[in-house]
């Protein structure tokens, strides 16, 4: 069984706009990080999660 794909990279602390520190996924979607599809969880890490930390080091944390 391959390993499971995650952005996690061990800072995990939820900032108050609900994303986590380390890798900018809610609290939802670190709960739900395992049921997801290989392809839910490829566009999360190639498109979503990317566009996060751009808005991160914009301080716009929304």
């Amino acid at each position: 069984m391959p390993a499971l794909l995650t952005p996690c990279i061990g800072v995990c602390t939820l900032a108050p706009d609900g994303h986590c520190d380390g890798c900018f996924r809610t609290g939802d979607e670190i709960a739900a990080w395992t049921s997801l599809s290989d392809e839910e969880r490829q566009r999360f890490m190639d498109v979503v999660l990317p566009a996060r930390e751009a808005r991160h080091a914009a301080g716009t944390r929304a």
